[in-house]
């Protein structure tokens, strides 16, 4: 059986979960966000969270995630300590423009999140190719579309 006791935790505790449920304030998960090529990764530790209470939403340029986690003592069971946290978890992050967000894939696995959100193509860093051009106007080219000559800036045809 559990004998170790701490009043100053136990105190600390208690105080957090006052202030959370008066506050109604909802929990946060810690996370890790990292580029990997031409993906952003973003992972949340969620453990013992049931993967279809998890809720992703991208809208505009926000994503959240929610999830929620309960344990309930069975009949007969008496709780001794009780520190997980428990209830609903939410957190948002803003993304910028240049995340394709109509792309994102989200898997949950051994108690983490992990999201990964492409670089949208015209975030992509490109070569531009500056060549000659007539009088001061240089020309410029487009290493992503070099089979259309046509998209030349400043040409000489002005």
């Amino acid at each position: 059986m559990l004998m170790r006791f701490d009043p100053f935790r136990e105190f600390d505790s208690m105080a957090q979960r006052l202030s959370n449920r008066a506050a109604n304030a909802p929990s946060t998960m810690p996370m890790d966000a990292y580029r990997d090529g031409d993906r952003l990764v973003v992972q949340f530790d969620m453990p013992g969270v049931d993967p279809s209470s998890i809720d992703l939403t991208a809208e505009k340029n926000v994503l959240t995630v929610q999830a929620s986690r309960k344990w309930e003592p069975a009949e007969g069971q008496e709780v001794i300590v009780s520190e997980r946290p428990q209830g609903q978890f939410t957190r948002q992050l803003f993304l910028g423009d240049g995340l394709d967000t109509d792309r994102i894939d989200a898997k949950y696995e051994g108690g983490v999140l992990k999201i990964s959100i492409p670089v949208s193509e015209k975030a992509k860093p490109r070569k531009i190719q500056v060549g000659a051009g007539d009088g001061d106007r240089p020309v410029l080219t487009d290493s992503r579309d070099q089979s259309n000559e046509e998209q030349r800036v400043g040409a000489g045809s002005r």
